[in-house]
């Protein structure tokens, strides 16, 4: 929990900024197995690291990706999305072809919408828990 409170520092500001992401696929196709889920978070861990965020937590299901992301006020919450989803998904599809073939018509993995909603310090450690109960073992459906 301390780590979640952590207070960061910039240049001229204090802050402790989070946010909730959720990311649906496209036509909420059931696609990601374990092992997709697996690469996605070392993708977004990345992602996030080029805009001096944090991804605090990851998880999802064979449909959606949650995110906790500890970011800095500089970073326009919409342009770390629109990073996030481009890049997982462009790495994604190219080093799983088999994700291509839910995709032939439209070439694009998420839905152009998403969930982003601001935590407040106090329900974090609730959050973070709804994120790690998210059930990867129901990946068996995904036909990857």
């Amino acid at each position: 929990m301390a780590e979640l409170q952590r207070i960061r520092t910039g240049r001229h500001c204090v802050f402790a900024m989070h946010v909730h992401l959720v990311f649906v696929t496209k036509f909420r196709h059931e696609v990601f197995a374990d092992r997709h889920l697996t690469r996605m978070q070392a993708i977004m861990r990345d992602v996030c690291a080029d805009f001096e965020a944090e991804l605090v937590e990851f998880n999802g299901e064979n449909n959606h990706a949650h995110l906790l992301v500890n970011f800095p006020p500089k970073v326009a919450v919409t342009r770390l999305v629109n990073s996030l989803k481009g890049v997982s998904s462009r790495r994604l599809r190219q080093e799983f072809p088999d994700l291509t073939r839910h995709y032939y018509r439209t070439n694009k993995l998420w839905s152009g919408s998403y969930l982003a909603g601001s935590i407040d310090g106090a329900p974090l450690n609730v959050l973070k828990q709804h994120i790690e109960q998210q059930n990867r073992s129901g990946q068996g459906t995904a036909r990857a």
